[in-house]
């Protein structure tokens, strides 16, 4: 007996047959399957769009349009164009200068130390230790502290008269320094600011980071005679290339938006801010200064868009150097 095969879109009939489908029906469904595979990956992706433009985009082009004007905090609706004024200004101005030294040097002096002890405390991490998870946990705590409640207490700590810093060096027969007020001194305690609050979380991501090497590169290095500190040197750290560079990056962009631990160091007194000449202040406190303390916002938006420059030239080098780090190890 001759079987029949239903034709493509044929629906089953009450008397058991199959007939031919509505093609409305069909044609319909087909456009809304169309529809819905244009339009799905536009719905999905359409969020992050309007969060950024209206959070990121808006506000960027906005204090470009505010760098181009006079704009006072008194008088925001009384704009002045003055085309690149503004700019020259801060160009101008010594004290922009020393900002942008104070950022560089306060930026080394806690990147440096941070990364080399974060990358010395995840290698010993790495090894199987016992509540690893708790000593984890412990590293990644200043992390989570607020930034002004670590400022606040570390100004206690840097105190001329009675900190625990001053104390400590009386033990040893070693005069008082007046931390705040020194040039030098003043970018350490900041410094040791930064360093106690992102050595834990970069620790994390350094040991995620080993974790994920082969052991089977550990195993031929050592089945070759290489000791522990020899397979950290030419194991791990090839391996961990491209986390440290991460790291790097973020780090210096951390740097250059140094606010909390200069505004706080000396107790938070808007009188200090930066330090009596200037000896700590950074970018992002000379544009306080411009835009709150002063009122004047086109200056303060000028410096806004001359650290935004600053950092796509620190992510240009940093990607050069990057290139140039993967072609060597090829």
């Amino acid at each position: 007996m001759a079987t029949t095969t239903p034709a493509r879109g044929a629906r089953k009939t009450p008397h058991g047959g199959f007939g031919a489908a509505p093609k409305e029906r069909g044609s319909w469904r087909a456009r809304l399957w169309r529809l819905d595979d244009m339009v799905s990956p536009y719905a999905y992706i359409a969020p992050f769009f309007l969060v950024f433009g209206a959070f990121g985009l808006y506000p960027l082009l906005y204090t470009g349009w505010i760098a181009l004007h006079r704009v006072e905090m008194a008088g925001l609706d009384q704009p002045e164009w003055v085309g690149w004024d503004n700019f020259a200004k801060i160009l101008q101005d010594s004290e922009f200068w020393l900002s942008v030294s104070n950022t560089f040097v306060i930026g080394v002096i806690s990147t440096v130390p941070q990364l080399l002890m974060a990358l010395g405390l995840a290698h010993l991490l790495n090894y199987k230790l016992r509540a690893s998870t708790f000593w984890r946990t412990v590293i990644l705590t200043p992390y989570a502290t607020s930034v002004a409640t670590a400022a606040l207490v570390f100004a206690l700590v840097f105190r001329a008269d009675g900190g625990l810093v001053n104390w400590v060096l009386g033990l040893f027969g070693v005069d008082a320094v007046d931390w705040g007020n020194g040039h030098w001194t003043s970018k350490i305690a900041i410094a040791v600011i930064v360093i106690w609050r992102w050595t834990g979380y970069n620790a994390l991501i350094y040991l995620a980071a080993m974790q994920a090497v082969p052991t089977d590169l550990y195993e031929a290095a050592s089945i070759d005679g290489a000791n522990r500190w020899q397979q950290f040197l030419k194991v791990t750290i090839p391996s961990l290339r491209p986390t440290i560079l991460f790291t790097i990056v973020i780090s210096t962009i951390g740097s250059l938006q140094l606010f909390g631990e200069p505004l706080l160091l000396q107790g938070g007194t808007l009188g200090s801010v930066g330090g009596s000449e200037h000896q700590y202040e950074t970018l992002s406190i000379y544009l306080f200064n411009y835009g709150w303390k002063l009122g004047h916002l086109g200056p303060a938006a000028a410096v806004a868009w001359a650290m935004l420059v600053l950092l796509l030239l620190i992510a240009l080098i940093n990607w050069i150097v990057g290139r140039f780090m993967r072609k060597s190890a090829v």
